[in-house]
C-alpha cells in the first residue's frame, strides 16, 4: 500500500480512468458512480416547518458504493473531489464530503480532461464552493414541492398516475399553445407570378414585385382570377432591364457550440433526441475528446484559439484564419468554455470513434474550427426587369471565396445570371401563376422547443434534455408522424387545469423569474432558504383553496346522449390518465367502456366480426389497436391496421413505419 495515498473521486468510471492515466502512482482514483445522497422516493424528504431542511438518504444502489469509497478514504492522506464543475457536480462533491464526514476536502475543478488540465487543476485546488451548492439544493427542493404537492392534486381531482413538474409543465404550456395557434389558424391563398426571359440565347427566372412603382405584399394577390388577369396584362408588354446592382456579400461564421445549440444541430442534422446527443457528448467528454458539455458560454480558451490558427494556417493557409471572441447572449451559468475539442489537431477522421460519437464529435470540432475562419464571401446581383406598369426582379449569387465553409459546409443556392445592362431589351419567354397558401405555425421539433426554451429562459444547460424526456414519458407529449411533439389529450386537460387553477406554476415569465433567483444564490447574493420560502408560501395558500373549491366530477365528467350498450343505462365521458373514454354512469354496478368515437377506425374485427378496432393505451400508455368489444372479443395489434386485407393470406394489413406490411407474423408480404 503507498503510504500517504491521495484518493482521487468523481462520478462516473470513465471519467477515472481518463484522469488516472495523468495522475502519478501516488493517486488513486475512484468513482462514485452519480449522486450518492437523494431526497427519499416515499416522501416529501422536505421540512417545511424547520426553513425547508431536506432530509437526505442514500439509496440502496449507492450504499455498496460509499461503503468502499469510506474504506479507501480512511487509508488516504488527502481527499480530493473532482466531481464536474457546474452546480450538480458541486453537489455530487458536497454530499460526498457530508457521507464520508470529510474534513477539509479539497475541490479540483476542470473543463476538459486533458494532461495539461488535469495537472493545472491539481496545482490549485480550492475549497467546496457552497453558493453552487446551495442554488442545486434551491432547484432540487422547488421541483420536489411542485412534484410532490401538486401530484395529489391531479390524483384526487383528475386520474392516478398523474404528475405536475415545475418546469415541465411551462414546457407542456409551450407545446399545447402551438397547438392551439394551429387549430385556430385559418389558411388563405396568395399567388405569386413568375416569369422566363432570354436574353443571348440564355434563360433566365424572375418573380413579379411591383405595381405602379409600389412593392407587392405577399397576399395582395389573393386569386387565380386576379392573378390570371394580371398574366394577360403582362403578355404583350415590352420589356427592358430597368436596374443591375452588383455587390460582395458575406457570410459570417457561427460561435462554436453551447449545451442548446449543440441538441438543436444535433436533431437538425441526424435526428439525434436530446438525450441521446447528451449521452454522446458526455462519453466524448470523459473520454478527454471534447470540453465539458453542460455549458451556456462561446468563451473559448487562449490555449484553444492558438491551436485553431495554428490548424487553419497550416491547412487551408493564412487568408483562412480569422481571430474571433463571442459573447454570449444574457447571463452565462459560471465561467464555463464552449464545447469544443479537447485536443484541437485532433481532425475527426483520426478520432477512431465510432458512427454516432464520430458524428457528434465531427460537427463539434467542425463548428469550434470554423467558428476562427474567415467569412464567406459571395458576388450576388439583384436585376430589376420593367415592363409598363409592372416590374420584376430577379437574384443571383456565386460563391467567391469559401472561407468558413470550407470546414463547415452549409446549403446555399448558386444562381448564375447573364451579364446584363441597363436598358438592355428582353424577351419574355412564359408567364407562370403559382398557387399558395400560408401555413400554420409549425409543431415543435426537439431543436426549436429547446431553442424556445432557452430563448424564454427556462430551465438551464443541464436540464433541457431532462424537461423533454419526462414529458414524453408522463405521456403528456407525443410525436406526431414527422417527429414534431404534439400534445396529447391527457396533457392538454393537465396543462389547462394548472393554467386554470395554478397559474403561476405554469407562467413562462415567473418560470424564467425563479431560473433568475437561482443564478443569484449561485452567486451568493441570495439564500436559498428565502428563494424556497418566496416559492412556497403562495402556492400552499393557492392549493389549500383550489383543493376546497375544485370538484372531481367538473373536471372529469360530461354527460353524453349515448346510451350503454351492455345494461341500457346513460353513458358519460370520463378522464381517465391517458385521457378520454365513455364509461357506464351505473360503475360499479355497470364496468362497461368504449373507446372515444375518434379513437375508433372503421376497420372490423377479424376475429369476431360484430365490433371496432380502436386505438387504446396499455397501463405503461403504449398504444395499441384491439375490439371495441373487448372483454366479449380479444383481438389485438400493436401496429395500427390500414383496413386492407393481404393479397397472399387474407390478414389485415398494418402500417409499420413509412411500411405497409401484413399483419399475420407467418406471411412476409409488404405493400410496394
Amino acid at each position: 500500500m503507498i503510504e500517504n495515498m491521495k484518493l482521487v473521486i468523481v462520478e462516473s468510471p470513465t471519467k477515472s480512468k481518463t484522469i488516472e492515466k495523468f495522475l502519478g502512482k501516488e493517486y488513486k482514483v475512484l468513482s462514485s458512480f452519480g449522486h450518492i445522497r437523494d431526497l427519499p422516493k416515499s416522501s416529501l424528504g422536505v421540512d417545511l416547518e424547520k426553513d425547508f431542511q431536506p432530509k437526505y438518504v442514500i439509496p440502496s444502489k449507492s450504499r455498496k458504493v460509499i461503503s468502499e469509497l469510506k474504506k479507501e478514504s480512511k487509508k488516504a492522506g488527502e481527499i480530493i473531489l473532482a466531481t464536474d464543475e457546474d452546480r450538480e457536480g458541486e453537489a455530487i462533491a458536497w454530499h460526498l464530503s457530508e457521507a464520508l464526514k470529510i474534513e477539509n476536502p479539497k475541490r479540483v475543478v476542470f473543463h476538459e480532461i486533458t494532461k495539461q488540465a488535469i495537472e493545472d487543476a491539481f496545482r490549485t485546488p480550492r475549497e467546496l464552493d457552497m453558493n453552487l451548492v446551495n442554488a442545486q439544493q434551491a432547484r432540487r427542493i422547488l421541483d420536489r414541492i411542485v412534484g410532490y404537492k401538486l401530484s395529489p392534486f391531479l390524483w384526487k381531482k383528475v386520474a392516478k398516475g398523474l404528475s405536475a413538474g415545475r418546469v415541465q409543465s411551462v414546457a407542456v404550456r409551450l407545446i399545447v399553445e402551438r397547438e392551439r395557434e394551429r387549430e385556430k389558424f385559418q389558411k388563405e391563398e396568395y399567388w405569386t407570378i413568375k416569369a422566363t426571359f432570354l436574353k443571348d440565347n440564355k434563360e433566365f427566372e424572375s418573380f413579379l414585385s411591383k405595381k405602379n412603382g409600389k412593392s407587392l405584399e405577399k397576399l395582395e394577390i389573393k386569386s387565380k382570377e386576379q392573378a390570371e388577369k394580371i398574366k394577360k396584362e403582362l403578355e404583350f408588354l415590352p420589356y427592358k432591364v430597368s436596374s443591375v446592382e452588383k455587390k460582395e456579400s458575406v457570410k459570417n461564421p457561427f460561435p462554436p457550440f453551447t449545451t442548446s445549440s449543440l441538441q438543436q444541430e444535433a436533431w437538425n442534422k441526424f435526428r439525434y433526441p436530446a438525450k441521446m446527443t447528451m449521452k454522446i457528448a458526455q462519453d466524448l467528454y470523459e473520454k478527454g475528446f471534447i470540453t465539458y458539455h453542460r455549458t451556456d458560454s462561446v468563451n473559448l480558451s487562449d490555449f484553444s484559439l492558438n491551436s485553431a490558427k495554428k490548424f487553419i494556417t497550416e491547412a487551408f493557409g493564412k487568408n483562412y484564419h480569422s481571430f474571433r471572441k463571442y459573447k454570449a447572449k444574457g447571463k452565462t451559468q459560471e465561467a464555463h468554455e464552449a464545447i469544443r475539442p479537447a485536443y484541437p489537431e485532433k481532425r475527426p477522421e483520426d478520432s477512431g470513434l465510432e458512427k454516432q460519437h464520430f458524428k457528434i464529435y465531427d460537427i463539434i470540432w467542425r463548428k469550434f474550427m470554423s467558428s476562427q475562419m474567415s467569412q464567406a464571401i459571395f458576388d450576388s446581383v439583384a436585376i430589376d426587369i420593367s415592363g409598363g406598369e409592372y416590374e420584376f426582379r430577379s437574384t443571383g449569387q456565386t460563391l467567391k471565396f469559401d472561407g468558413f465553409l470550407k470546414v463547415y459546409p452549409m446549403k446555399f443556392e448558386e444562381t448564375e445570371l447573364p451579364d446584363l445592362k441597363r436598358e438592355d431589351p428582353l424577351n419574355i419567354q412564359d408567364i407562370l401563376p403559382e398557387q399558395h397558401f400560408t401555413q400554420p405555425p409549425p409543431r415543435y421539433t426537439e431543436a426549436s422547443i429547446i431553442k424556445q426554451l432557452e430563448e424564454n429562459g427556462i430551465g438551464r444547460p443541464s436540464t433541457y434534455a431532462p424537461i423533454i424526456s419526462t414529458i414524453q414519458a408522463r405521456n403528456y407529449i407525443e410525436k406526431d408522424e414527422n417527429r414534431r411533439f404534439k400534445p396529447t389529450e391527457i396533457g392538454i386537460v393537465v396543462n389547462d387545469i394548472l393554467v386554470e387553477h395554478f397559474p403561476v406554476v405554469v407562467d413562462i415569465k415567473f418560470t424564467a423569474k425563479m431560473e433568475n433567483e437561482l443564478d443569484e444564490v449561485a452567486e451568493g447574493k441570495d439564500t436559498w432558504e428565502k428563494t424556497c420560502r418566496d416559492f412556497y408560501e403562495p402556492f400552499k395558500k393557492n392549493l389549500e383553496e383550489k383543493y376546497e373549491e375544485v370538484e372531481k366530477k367538473d373536471i372529469t365528467d360530461k354527460p353524453t346522449d349515448k346510451i350503454c350498450p351492455k345494461c341500457g343505462s346513460p353513458l358519460i365521458e370520463k378522464l381517465g390518465r391517458y385521457g378520454r373514454f365513455y364509461a357506464c354512469s351505473k360503475f360499479p354496478e355497470c364496468k362497461y367502456t368504449e373507446s372515444l368515437k375518434k379513437d375508433a377506425l372503421d376497420v372490423p374485427c377479424p376475429k369476431c366480426g360484430k365490433g371496432k378496432l380502436a386505438g387504446k393505451r396499455t397501463k405503461k400508455g403504449k398504444i395499441f389497436y384491439g375490439c371495441n368489444r373487448f372483454p366479449e372479443c380479444d383481438f389485438a395489434l400493436w401496429d395500427k391496421p390500414t383496413g386492407e386485407k393481404c393479397e397472399k393470406c387474407g390478414s389485415l394489413l398494418v402500417q409499420k413505419g413509412k411500411q405497409i406490411k401484413c399483419s399475420n407474423k407467418d406471411c412476409d408480404f409488404k405493400k410496394k
